[in-house]
């Protein structure tokens, strides 16, 4: 039933996703080929779409379409896809993904950015982040360096994947990881506040989009061989902090070992850092 409706939640967020990006290829007129390039493009390359066919893709496209052509209103349609994309993480997303499809062709229109700033009011985007978001595709840079998770961030959601290995989060485990990131030298910027944050936004994700996808995208944004290795270090830590690793803690850690391309004898060097840490 868990897996069913995890299904539900993402072709949900997958629609809004695609509604947003139609939205604004629509903004002066028909969608263009540019446009619609930029689209499928854009699709592809994020994780939230994986396993995504050809055919599924081209029945969302319609399907969102209609669903756009019947709204009554804008502001219906603003208002749905708030539903759909709960996290500021999602609205973010949504808000990158149209902006790229609106600078597909080097340069938006009057139109387009009208569109992008009513976007950025109805998902609540900072005009920080706007900028950040709309310097990086102007250069030609990657969505997920748009997006641009802080690497504390994705540290603690390294954490929260070990944690919740066995399907849950208690309160207590929450608790000794804010603990964690107080004492680590690692995180000596981040706040309790933040750190709670941090932890949240890593539970919401994992739930919305499944450990698969959050592999994949902490890949994407862990790069070097030094962060991977201080990530996995992390997770080491969490699965031994009660002791010897439960199977399913054990296996998280294998998954990451993969994710992040380590060798055996740097796992086991790992290892033996977080046993006498």
């Amino acid at each position: 039933m868990a897996r069913d409706q995890s299904a539900v939640t993402r072709t949900e967020r997958n629609a809004a996703l695609v509604e947003v990006m139609l939205l604004a290829s629509m903004a002066d007129g028909p969608p263009t080929e540019v446009g619609m390039q930029a689209l499928v493009a854009r699709v592809l390359e994020r994780p939230e779409f994986d396993g995504t066919k050809a055919d599924e893709l081209t029945a969302l496209v319609q399907k969102s379409a209609k669903t756009l052509a019947s709204a009554d209103n804008l502001e219906t349609i603003l208002g749905s896809l708030r539903t759909r994309l709960p996290t500021h993480q999602h609205r973010m997303l949504a808000f990158g993904l149209a902006a790229a499809v609106a600078l597909a062709d080097h340069r938006a229109t009057r139109a387009e950015l009208g569109l992008l700033k009513t976007f950025q009011a109805a998902l609540g985007i900072s005009e920080d982040e706007v900028a950040q978001m709309i310097d990086v595709l102007e250069a030609g840079g990657s969505l997920d360096e748009a997006l641009g998770d802080p690497l504390e961030r994705l540290y603690a959601e390294v954490m929260v994947l070990v944690s919740a290995a066995d399907g849950r989060l208690d309160e207590e485990e929450a608790r000794a990881m804010v603990e964690s990131f107080a004492s680590d030298p690692l995180f000596h910027d981040v706040s309790a506040d933040r750190a709670q944050a941090f932890i949240k936004e890593a539970v919401g994700a994992l739930a919305s989009h499944g450990l698969s996808e959050r592999l994949r995208a902490l890949a994407q944004g862990i790069t070097t061989q030094a962060q991977r290795r201080r990530a996995f270090r992390l997770a080491m830590k969490v699965a031994q902090s009660k002791g010897k690793p439960s199977a399913s803690e054990r296996r998280v850690l294998n998954l990451l070992q993969a994710t992040f391309g380590l060798a055996d004898d740097e796992v086991e060097r790992l290892r033996l850092e977080s046993a006498e840490a």
